[in-house]
């Protein structure tokens, strides 16, 4: 099975820059999770839950950078989830540029 998250949205604190320390920013993530689904066990992944861990720890964090929230983010949903058998998430700062939108993506799989 995957779950896919699109357009998560909040703003949080992230960044090397002066102002990113200080003020808070949008921020849009992408995620999409494969895991292994048991019907007879009634085993199956809380996207609420999901959508809400992801954005509360970029808001806790403060993360200097999207990389850092990403290996964050593989280690806590993988930690909560071990059905998970592959991540793709996507970190997105749209309003940083003022021509384009910047984001960082990767994956994990598990074997």
């Amino acid at each position: 099975m995957r779950i896919s998250i699109q357009d998560l949205h909040f703003e949080a604190i992230i960044g090397i820059l002066d102002f990113e320390r200080t003020t808070p920013q949008p921020i849009e993530v992408h995620c999409e999770i494969d895991y292994c689904y048991n019907p007879t066990q009634k085993e199956f992944l809380d996207y609420a839950k999901v959508a809400s861990l992801i954005e509360s720890t970029i808001q806790k964090e403060q993360f200097f950078l999207i990389e850092e929230a990403l290996e964050a983010l593989f280690s806590l949903l993988k930690n909560q989830f071990p059905q998970i058998e592959m991540i793709k998430i996507t970190i997105c700062k749209p309003t940083i540029l003022p021509n384009c939108r910047v984001s960082v993506t990767d994956s994990r799989t598990y074997l």
